[in-house]
């Protein structure tokens, strides 16, 4: 991702475990729904209207970024588990 041009002014931090999961929810009249669920807590990424370029830009980042983390939580999950790839 690309350097952030503003501080960070806070920071929420939501950990997965056992509750945590992903739900996409795509509308045939309205712009597709991405939930984020961490037991009691949800955040729902969403367009704020008709799909832009910029929204495309942002669902690409994000699916790249997942795939980078995932691949992350594989490598310290074997390397921890001495068991191989």
């Amino acid at each position: 991702m690309t350097r952030r041009r503003t501080p960070r002014t806070s920071v929420i931090r939501l950990t997965t475990g056992h509750a945590a999961r992903t739900l996409t929810h795509p509308y045939a009249q309205r712009e597709p729904v991405l939930a984020l669920d961490f037991g009691a807590t949800s955040v729902l990424v969403t367009t704020s209207g008709a799909v832009t370029e910029e929204d495309l830009e942002f669902a690409r980042q994000l699916a790249r970024e997942a795939y980078r983390f995932a691949r992350s939580l594989e490598r310290t999950y074997y390397a921890t588990a001495g068991v191989a790839a």
